[in-house]
């Protein structure tokens, strides 16, 4: 599995749709898999929505509520569920055109359980570039229509729609602005609320180009009106730090709340990765925000209040730290790879948290203050010689300037999601212990003495 599709929210369900190839480990012919959950945290796999046809593979895209039945593919009374997404042309491909990737759309009556495919596909044809993929569709209130977020090469075109069948280009980003490392993928154009004011964020997925190598998500903070989106600055803003996060996108009908959820590998090397007889996940669900840092917006990215909530009453905390101490290790051991760990410092200073085994694997994290950054250090961590591109140490620029800090570290068995400053700074990081960790030793400068670090366990 890869990218995370057609995000919806319905009647208490979360719809996760995603990059899917059924019959094998790598990637190949791609469908949409289906998942759905009551609580962000268990998933229940669903039948696969959509597979291949004579049209191409089922590449990303987005879906979307038609409430108003404004695609007329709902009989009356009815609401369809519309599913916007990227056909690619495989043998297209293989024959060297370049048109090889169209947008279609699929809809479903009875929500989300069957999918059918519109017999006008595709209803956005390519006009001759390369790569034009990804399509991620809202409804845009002011102007009443719906507005199309969609890949073109390297930077994102706008398109509008009364219906979700015809569709008008309106304006491009991304010319001069931002990173371009590779090719754009996977765009979100989000609406977010800050000091009673709306702004519009923009996500965008690149591969390659990120800050510590490979595919990364960077996104810009800006005005949309309808038709152009222009960012307040030309800062490259990046999303997640880490290498293991990737073509994320957020929810449909979730607002006031913004929900996101990204694929946590890298395509350096996504298809080598020691797992069997599964490849690949997705990240924790989360919160984005913005918040305001000197005279600039940026986006927060924290854990989904789901995720905090099943967490709150399994706190353990560790008191008065010295600067280097060994915690007791059975903890680590009850809970089979699975738990989150928080820091809270009142003066932020270098630190290194080290959690190891028997075997000898080590995995290290930290804060360096000439650097004034978050580091993740895997280089000891376990299994890498799949890929020479894997052992690192990856760095994270902190963002805060506030004197304290709070740190989170979520733990699952080969993952590690951390969450810094209310979530201005994120990292995602895959890692291959040949044993679960089971020892943890926090090093700790003098001025973080009264900070606290807690333990908590998820039930396995």
């Amino acid at each position: 599995m890869n990218d995370p599709n057609g995000l919806l929210f319905h009647q208490g369900t979360w719809h996760l749709f995603f990059q899917y190839h059924p019959h094998g480990m790598t990637w190949g012919p791609m469908h949409w898999g289906h998942a759905t959950s009551q609580d962000l945290m268990y998933w229940q796999e669903q039948e696969i929505a959509l597979a291949p046809d004579a049209l191409g593979m089922i590449f990303s895209g987005s879906a979307v509520i038609d409430v108003n039945n404004t695609s007329g593919l709902g009989q009356p009374g009815q609401t369809p569920w519309v599913a916007i997404f990227t056909h690619h042309d495989g043998e297209a491909e293989k024959a060297g055109r370049i048109d090889r990737e169209h947008q279609s759309l699929a809809y479903s009556l009875d929500e989300g359980r069957t999918w059918q495919k519109y017999a006008g596909n595709p209803v956005l044809p390519n006009p001759g570039l390369k790569d034009l993929r990804d399509p991620k569709v809202f409804w845009h209130a002011a102007t009443a229509r719906w507005v199309m977020s969609l890949a073109a090469g390297d930077r994102i075109a706008f398109y509008a729609s009364p219906n979700l069948k015809n569709w008008t280009k309106l304006s491009e980003f991304g010319h001069g602005l931002g990173a371009h490392g590779g090719v754009w993928e996977c765009p979100d154009l989000i609406p977010l609320m800050l000091e009673g004011q709306q702004h519009w964020a923009l996500l965008v997925s690149l591969n390659p180009g990120g800050p510590n190598g490979g595919s990364a998500t960077q996104y810009f903070v800006g005005n949309f009106d309808g038709t152009h989106f222009t960012p307040y600055d030309k800062h490259t803003r990046w999303l997640d730090h880490g290498p293991d996060n990737y073509a994320g996108v957020t929810w449909h009908n979730t607002a006031p709340r913004t929900v996101f959820i990204g694929w946590m590998s890298n395509w350096l090397y996504g298809k080598d990765l020691p797992t069997s007889p599964w490849r690949s996940a997705m990240t924790l669900p989360r919160e984005l925000s913005l918040q305001r840092v000197g005279e600039q917006l940026h986006l927060s990215t924290r854990p989904a209040q789901e995720v905090v909530q099943r967490l709150e009453n399994q706190a353990r905390t560790v008191t008065s730290m010295t600067s280097d101490q060994q915690l007791p290790a059975d903890a680590l051991r009850e809970t089979d790879g699975r738990f989150a760990i928080e820091l809270n410092a009142p003066s932020l200073q270098n630190f290194t948290l080290t959690l190891s085994n028997e075997a000898g694997d080590a995995l290290h994290i930290g804060y360096d203050t000439a650097g004034n950054s978050y580091w993740i250090d895997r280089t000891e961590a376990g299994l890498s010689n799949f890929n020479t591109e894997f052992a690192a140490r990856h760095t994270a620029p902190r963002i805060s300037t506030a004197p304290e800090t709070q740190v989170s570290l979520f733990f699952d068995r080969s993952t590690l999601e951390l969450f810094a400053d209310r979530g201005l700074t994120s990292m995602t990081s895959l890692h291959f212990p040949s044993q679960p960790w089971s020892k943890l030793r926090i090093k700790a400068a003098r001025a973080m003495h009264e900070g606290t670090l807690a333990l908590c366990l998820f039930q396995p």
